[in-house]
């Protein structure tokens, strides 16, 4: 396993955070040790998720656990994920972000998605999700085609947040 260096995650807004990802051409050693430095800075944040874009790297690929806080971690490294189902029943989660600290909103999404996808192998997957991991993966996968939650709340909400986000930006670049 290579040895994990934590990245600095971007905060919105950012205009990374906006772009389409390319897809990951080939899994090899590099893709690895990003995957190894995505969890190990998802963990030390913390979060359940995070995505390429966040960490400055504009390819498809993404790391989650949704482990309980007492379970052992059950990390999970998508790459080049597409959704190939979603249900018609919808789950409403309150979510957050770690590009947008300390800010939920409650998004509605599909209740359950069927994802293919890479692992750090390069081995092809297909894996339903339901609950929290199937919000974790359309929200990961929303952000390699540049959306973030916040889109999908109102214009008001979405404008509060981005208002909030600049002034903690600005206190930041001042520390």
């Amino acid at each position: 396993m290579p040895r994990m260096t934590l990245r600095n995650i971007l905060l919105h807004p950012d205009p990374r955070l906006k772009k389409v990802c390319e897809p990951v051409a080939d899994v090899d050693a590099k893709i690895r040790k990003l995957a190894s430095d995505m969890l190990e800075t998802m963990y030390d944040a913390p979060g359940v998720g995070l995505a390429g874009p966040q960490v400055g790297v504009m390819k498809r690929i993404f790391v989650i656990d949704c482990a309980e806080k007492d379970a052992a971690a059950d990390p999970m490294v998508l790459i080049n994920p597409q959704i190939t189902w979603v249900s018609e029943g919808l789950n409403t989660y309150e979510e957050g972000c770690l590009s947008i600290p300390d800010m939920y909103e409650e998004v509605t999404r599909p209740e359950m998605v069927r994802m293919s996808y890479l692992d750090v192998d390069g081995k092809l997957h297909e894996d339903e999700f339901d609950e929290l991991y199937a919000t974790a993966v359309q929200h990961e996968l929303d952000h390699l085609d540049g959306v973030l939650f916040i889109d999908h709340i109102s214009k008001m909400k979405r404008a509060m947040i981005t208002s909030k986000m600049k002034k903690l930006k600005k206190e930041l670049a001042r520390d």
